[in-house]
């Protein structure tokens, strides 16, 4: 059994780890918002320029130019915003993820010490279920493993086509628009 001083230490430990993840949570919504601002403003500012640009065409030719040359900074600058918002969000998952693991580690261990207290002080013939209990314990953790191990997976896979995404569409922007006749 716990005693009191422990169960304080856990309440202390558990209130820690809640303000942190608030904490780094509110640190997240931050970066967005600072993002969000400097896009808003650099779209702002892309606009006004786009606006006298085509104040200032003189033809058709050099409107089509002006367009072609304006996609193609349109589609890099959403690449980019695309991976900002996903770093912002990558970065804060990681951290929860993070603390997550080391709360179930710390349950875990928790559990574990616990189990082996109560096969010590259990009654003769008891060891069928204390065996049933440790076999309970290892198999979740062992699912606990498979579902770190699948989130990596995921986060690395997301990753693969976020980049793969930006370098086609940076690819596509890139070529000059074929001229239809």
């Amino acid at each position: 059994m716990m005693t009191a001083e422990q169960m304080i230490a856990a309440q202390k430990a558990n209130m820690e780890t809640l303000f942190g993840l608030t904490e780094k949570a509110f640190s997240g919504v931050e970066k967005m918002v600072e993002l969000n601002m400097a896009a808003a403003k650099a779209a702002i500012a892309d606009t006004q320029s786009q606006a006298h640009a085509l104040m200032n065409v003189k033809d058709v030719q050099e409107l089509m130019a002006l367009q072609a040359g304006y996609l193609q900074p349109l589609s890099e600058k959403a690449v980019a915003f695309s991976r900002h918002v996903y770093d912002i969000a990558s970065s804060t998952s990681k951290e929860f993820g993070h603390a997550f693991e080391e709360k179930a580690a710390e349950a875990q261990k928790s559990v574990v010490g616990l189990v082996d207290s109560v096969s010590k002080n259990a009654p003769a013939g008891s060891e069928s279920a204390v065996a049933m209990m440790k076999s309970a314990i290892s198999a979740s953790q062992t699912a606990i493993e498979s579902v770190q191990k699948a989130v990596k997976q995921a986060t690395e896979a997301a990753e693969a086509n976020l980049h793969a995404m930006a370098t086609t569409t940076t690819a596509a922007a890139a070529k000059p628009a074929s001229r239809k006749r």
